[in-house]
């Protein structure tokens, strides 16, 4: 997305930019960090992308944060890193997983993060340009339209419909109003450990929100994403559990597939 003109534009991830107080975010060529300084959320770089199995979860309470942890343990994780170039050393770790439950599916990150913050409040815009934030992308196999969820630290909602990934290619740089989800089809809760340097979500999916006709109810094609923002800085650090060969987080060649059982 582009606010530069205070209006949602489609921008594609994928052409250097700086960015300041007024600037849209886009890719930077940033410094790297070695690999083997985080071998967990490194794993994605240079495979294939993800298969994720997604569990039913027992019973939990989702205001419980001990519940939560306690219900996705056993849920495999899928981890955020930068495939498409040598991470940087202001990289962080972030670690997904997913379940699902009363026709919903649940999705719960952990996210390392030195500077935790996002001053934007108003739902539906993208405030991603402003401060941190989590990124999902989900589609049903068998379906062209797919949604783009972003949750910030305060619980920040921004959220779309694409109707197709032809349709985002052919109107990247415009306005993307028409394409933004009026009401919240999402449920979130976030909390912030700032003594810790982490941050964690929890969302709340209903399956029917998200397949429509012809899409697969039992599979489905996944990014998670994410905008790690530092004051002081122009540019976050960009990361995804997809390993895209070059930084484009609509490129669905790489996403993941996530399988209910």
């Amino acid at each position: 997305m582009d606010n530069s003109k205070g209006t949602a534009r489609l921008i594609n991830r994928s052409a250097p930019a700086a960015m300041g107080p007024n600037r849209p975010v886009r890719a930077a060529s940033l410094p790297g960090v070695r690999p083997s300084d985080f071998p967990g959320p490194m794993a994605n770089r240079h495979q294939e992308p993800p298969r994720l199995s997604c569990p039913p979860l027992e019973k939990f309470s989702p205001s419980d944060w001990n519940s939560v942890a306690s219900a996705f343990a056993m849920s495999p994780a899928v981890n955020l890193g930068q495939s498409w170039r040598e991470p940087q050393d202001s990289f962080r770790p972030a670690t997904i997983r997913t379940g699902w439950r009363a026709g919903k599916l649940w999705v719960y990150a952990e996210l390392d993060d030195d500077d935790i913050f996002n001053p934007s409040g108003v739902f539906n815009e993208p405030f991603f340009l402003h401060g941190d934030a989590l990124e999902i992308f989900l589609r049903p196999a068998g379906q062209s339209a797919y949604f783009e969820f972003h949750v910030g630290p305060a619980g920040q909602l921004f959220q779309l419909r694409i109707p197709s990934a032809e349709a985002f290619a052919r109107q990247a740089g415009t306005e993307a109003g028409s394409w933004k989800i009026r009401k919240p089809v999402i449920n979130v809760r976030t909390r912030v450990d700032r003594e810790r340097g982490r941050w964690f979500v929890l969302a709340a999916i209903q399956r029917e929100e998200i397949v429509e006709k012809g899409g697969s109810p039992g599979e489905w094609m996944f990014s998670f994403s994410r905008y790690d923002h530092t004051h002081g800085e122009n540019c976050p650090v960009l990361s995804s559990t997809s390993p895209h060969a070059k930084l484009g987080f609509h490129r669905q060649q790489e996403w993941g597939c996530l399988r209910f059982y």
